[in-house]
């Protein structure tokens, strides 16, 4: 596995590409833009929360939207007042 880190980190390859950790983009309080999601939890247009491969995401807002959503990507748009994350802890950590 060491070998590998080494040589994306040579390659530049993002984290995010190579694994399953998510990426998250905010842009100007109005979107949210979550790559590598597994799945939605929950969804009212207050409240978002979306699973990850290392945790889930909760947003905090008014009138959200699931705006956009390919396998591996979701994009909420919306007023966003707030995030936070819970983090899957796993026994190796």
């Amino acid at each position: 596995m060491g070998k590998l880190n080494r040589i994306n980190e040579l390659l530049e390859i993002p984290r995010e590409i190579v694994s399953k950790v998510p990426k998250i983009t905010i842009t100007a309080f109005d979107e949210v833009l979550i790559e590598n999601f597994k799945g939605i939890l929950e969804y009212e247009e207050f409240f978002v929360r979306i699973s990850t491969y290392i945790g889930n995401v909760n947003i905090n807002g008014f009138n959200l939207k699931l705006s956009q959503m390919t396998e591996d990507d979701i994009l909420v748009t919306g007023i966003i007042e707030g995030l936070d994350f819970e983090s899957k802890r796993s026994e190796k950590q």
